[in-house]
């Protein structure tokens, strides 16, 4: 008689093996840190970019036409006859142009970058700079129409120092918006200003990116704060150079009165005819000292940011 062997009905059933899903920071997050990193790094370089502002005006009248000549003797006139405080006049909407403009185009870069590459299927090579660059233009241009408002009032208020021409940050937006609209006040010089931080865009963003990457992939530097701090200089060398001249008619062009310029390209006509080519590089030494600073401290404190937020992340997944 023939046995036929059967399964226990009482052995264990065989679970389903439950893989862990790592989690990784989504978009806000990302826009988030790169906000924040932004902020602090206007927080400790915001004198020179006073600085600069009040350079690139030069030769236009006003206040500005009192000050020092070069770099410290202008910070130091602006401490000496205006107070200290002056050197962070316009600090709060330099912070709120933060959290809207870098949080935009540093924080949404590498996503935008992604999906150009997922789009086009490039791997590398100058295909590979094609698409960093234009993710760097269209985070950039972004970034502008979301903070250019803030952007104007901050020159402005640098500009004006302790003259009183504002009472506060939000009288300096309901002034500008009553006495010359939002379109040719608030939104006054959008275009070359879409212009410079496009230009700007690609030589801190797309140029960190690429020489960090360079640095690491031919064994240079391994990816850590030293190769963040020496991306970061070359970021910001690059970035003043491409980017000065029409940094200075994007901060005429704000800060001039109503009627004074027809737009962004007469105010560069008259720049050059009133006072030759070089003013096109007005406020360079304080541009180039106040981008390199700030590169430094922003590429440092974002890479950081960016490995808590990993690290958080990875203990919630």
């Amino acid at each position: 008689m023939a046995v036929v062997a059967t399964k226990n009905a009482s052995s264990p059933a065989v679970l389903p093996i439950q893989r862990k899903q790592v989690s990784t920071p989504g978009l806000g997050v990302q826009l988030l840190t790169a906000g924040t990193a932004a902020c602090i790094a206007d927080l400790f370089t915001f004198p020179l970019d006073t600085t600069k502002v009040r350079l690139q005006v030069q030769g236009e009248g006003g206040i500005c036409s009192l000050q020092g000549k070069g770099v410290a003797g202008t910070l130091l006139h602006i401490a000496k006859h205006e107070g200290p405080s002056a050197l962070y006049s316009g600090i709060v909407p330099g912070l709120q142009r933060q959290m809207a403009f870098s949080a935009i185009r540093i924080g949404a870069y590498e996503p935008v970058k992604n999906k150009y590459l997922e789009l086009s299927g490039v791997t590398g090579g100058l295909e590979m700079m094609g698409v960093r660059i234009a993710a760097g233009v269209t985070t950039g241009t972004l970034a502008i129409l979301a903070a250019q408002p803030t952007d104007v009032v901050k020159v402005r208020m640098q500009a004006a120092g302790t003259s009183q021409q504002y009472k506060g940050v939000m009288d300096a937006y309901l002034t500008i918006k009553r006495l010359e609209g939002v379109q040719n006040g608030l939104y006054r010089g959008t275009f070359p200003n879409i212009a410079r931080n496009c230009i700007i865009n690609v030589g801190e963003t797309v140029v960190y990116d690429a020489v960090k990457e360079g640095l690491i992939s031919d064994g240079y530097m391994m990816d850590g704060i030293g190769c963040h701090f020496a991306s970061a200089v070359v970021a910001g060398v690059t970035a003043t150079v491409v980017a000065n001249p029409v940094d200075v008619v994007k901060t005429r062009f704000m800060n001039s009165p109503r009627g004074k310029y027809r737009g962004a390209i007469h105010c560069a006509q008259q720049t050059v005819r009133t006072e030759g080519p070089m003013a096109f590089y007005k406020g360079f030494k304080a541009s180039c000292i106040r981008l390199v600073s700030w590169n430094i401290v922003l590429w440092l404190s974002y890479e950081q940011l960016k490995l808590v937020a990993k690290d958080v992340y990875s203990r919630q997944s």
